[in-house]
């Protein structure tokens, strides 16, 4: 309640940091201007919006500068700290004037967040994915421990899965399980992933991923560490682990932190297809940032990071999968062959099908008694209906998906990637329908 209150009188105060949103666009003329928007309106005091137009090739300045009357500024005082592709021109809306523009050539999502870095003055940064609508009040929520403590250089919120529900004018007005079984469960990986697994990890300062859909920074600990690798398909996850790496090297206090209750949602995969990719970048990412950062692997100058964090995801995370696939191949083998004992094999199964649901139930109830975001009895019901289905055949072709990552990732692609989306409950543009892609999650 205390809280509550003192957030409150933060909307007014004079001295709140100020946060830069970074939002690269590319060829999204038809939606940038609802886009902009709906960004200009979230609940903050101190807010810079900093759109960077990535080369786009369509009429995205054109409508820019037509709907937010913008004016051109001098670029000579850009510190160029980070190195990007050519900046071709600054422009400052003179009717919103939290409002920049960076126009510059095409270098992909990664080097738009790094021009937005470098024009930002913000203390405080904060990269939108385009497939994400976040809560007006979530920037409020995210910023309480920065404000609590000046070690903190950086802080991820919740993501959620918004397919099902209802929204109006960039707004969830209604929050509702996913009606299909893909978004059902993964709706539920997300609870999971969140809820249990990246607040375990922040108890204890060894978060190694921040969602690149919705995370905050501080701006100059980012600059100073390099910014977004554009080589990279990761770039978010690599950015904190390097952030990790520099504040180790420095022998500086630090912490990077989840937040629970800041909010956004994001549009899943609704096609076997999109979800497949999106895996497999995910995990070539993962992948690319352990091999990067492989010094820190049971390095003890790293702390728990090296000794804890990096050794988990390696083992349970990367290869994870590979011993997946392979136990179950052996068990079919085995028992089509008579080498494993029936009786036995169920029981093995057994465990690990109970230790799964175990995890997936109790991140609904920490939804159920911590946020009641959904409402409804019948919500919950689908959301444990997919908990329990994904461990018959879904589970086991992911686990196949993020193998394959092994042999695609000496095959890097580091494009901005691309999600087909089959678009809101309403025709209505959320936060960032405009702002150009991620598929990170």
């Amino acid at each position: 309640m205390v809280w509550q209150e003192g957030r409150w009188r933060l909307l007014g105060s004079d001295v709140a940091p100020v946060i830069s949103i970074l939002a690269p666009a590319h060829n999204e003329a038809a939606t940038v201007t609802e886009s902009v928007r709906s960004l200009l309106t979230l609940r903050y005091p101190s807010l810079e919006v900093v759109l960077v137009n990535d080369g786009s090739s369509d009429e995205t300045l054109d409508v820019l500068k037509r709907d937010f009357d913008l004016v051109a500024v001098h670029a000579a005082p850009i510190r160029r700290r980070i190195q990007t592709q050519p900046i071709r021109a600054l422009y400052r809306s003179r009717r919103t004037p939290a409002l920049v523009v960076v126009d510059k050539e095409n270098g992909g999502k990664a080097d738009a967040l790094n021009a937005g870095l470098v024009v930002a003055s913000g203390e405080l940064a904060c990269a939108i994915d385009a497939d994400t609508i976040v809560e007006p009040d979530a920037l409020q929520r995210m910023i309480r421990p920065f404000l609590l403590d000046d070690n903190v250089v950086a802080a991820g919120g919740t993501l959620r899965v918004v397919n099902g529900s209802d929204v109006r004018a960039g707004r969830v007005v209604r929050e509702r399980a996913p009606r299909r079984f893909l978004p059902g469960v993964q709706a539920v990986e997300y609870l999971r992933a969140f809820l249990a697994g990246r607040a375990g990890w922040s108890r204890v300062n060894m978060l190694l991923i921040i969602s690149g859909a919705f995370g905050l920074f501080r701006r100059e600990t980012v600059v100073e560490a390099g910014g977004y690798d554009t080589t990279t398909v990761g770039e978010d996850a690599e950015l904190v682990v390097r952030l990790h790496r520099h504040c180790r090297d420095q022998r500086r206090k630090y912490k990077i932190t989840f937040v629970a209750d800041p909010i956004c949602w994001t549009e899943a995969p609704a096609e076997r297809s999109v979800l497949e990719r999106q895996r497999d970048r995910w995990q070539r990412g993962l992948l690319e940032t352990l091999w990067r950062h492989r010094r820190m692997f049971a390095n003890p100058r790293y702390g728990g990071i090296g000794m804890i964090a990096m050794p988990f995801f390696l083992f349970f995370e990367a290869l994870g999968p590979v011993v997946e696939i392979s136990g179950l191949a052996y068990c079919v083998i085995g028992l089509i062959f008579g080498w494993i004992n029936a009786p036995y094999a169920a029981v093995l199964f057994g465990l690990a099908f109970t230790y799964g649901l175990v995890l997936s139930f109790g991140a609904l109830l920490i939804e159920g008694r911590a946020f009641a975001r959904y409402p409804g009895w019948k919500d919950l019901q689908r959301l444990m209906v997919a908990a329990v289905v994904e461990n018959f055949g879904y589970r086991q072709w992911l686990a196949i998906v993020r193998t394959k990552a092994l042999w695609t990732v000496l095959r890097p692609n580091t494009g901005w990637g691309e999600m087909t989306r089959v678009g809101f409950s309403e025709p209505v543009p959320a936060v960032a329908p405009g702002i150009s892609s991620g598929i990170d999650g």
